[in-house]
């Protein structure tokens, strides 16, 4: 991963913890999409330019740091404040959720480190950030739906009207805005 890439993995990260921190209504794309996106581009651009060269230890080290750091992510979807606004979910991200990102943080740096000692060269490259922090943000995502789905509130719809989930945090009667 060159330094632009890491780069852009921070913009990223700085602007998520932005709008978090901000509150905003919860779109299915934004909430459940891109995270899977992040996660199938992390995972291809760690097989494409690593895959040859992956042992077992990288990939035992990149299992455990990614199942880290989605335990970090079902903590950031539990942690969520969730709400209904004008029928949609809204979500705000408590200013102690700051501490959910610096225990990511550390725990990629052990993961990496941890790696490192274990002479997974692959695993504690930077080039397993993208797949883990996608691994974290669908983590989050799924606590996030299934709060919502008992809840019985729908995602905002889409800016073009649509919604990617569908039905499925609809309540029992069809009313889609309670």
């Amino acid at each position: 991963m060159s330094g632009i890439e890491i780069l852009i993995v921070v913009g990223v990260v700085g602007y998520i913890i932005f709008r978090q921190l901000q509150g905003e209504f919860l779109r299915g794309k934004r909430t459940v999409l891109l995270p899977l996106i992040l996660t199938i581009i992390g995972f291809s651009d760690l097989r494409s330019s690593h895959g040859p060269h992956l042992q077992t230890v990288d990939i035992v080290c990149i299992a455990i740091g990614c199942a880290g750091s989605a335990l970090i992510g079902f903590g950031f979807g539990g942690m969520m404040r969730l709400a209904a606004r004008d029928g949609y979910l809204w979500a705000r991200l408590p200013v102690r959720g700051l501490w959910l990102w610096l225990a990511l943080v550390v725990w990629r740096v052990a993961a990496m480190g941890l790696a490192l000692a274990l002479h997974a060269h692959v695993a504690a490259s930077t080039s397993t950030l993208l797949f883990s922090l996608g691994v974290n943000r669908l983590a989050a995502a799924a606590v996030i739906v299934l709060r919502a789905q008992s809840m019985g509130v729908q995602f905002a719809p889409e800016k073009n009207g649509s919604s990617i989930l569908g039905g499925l945090l609809s309540s029992e009667s069809g009313d889609r805005r309670r």
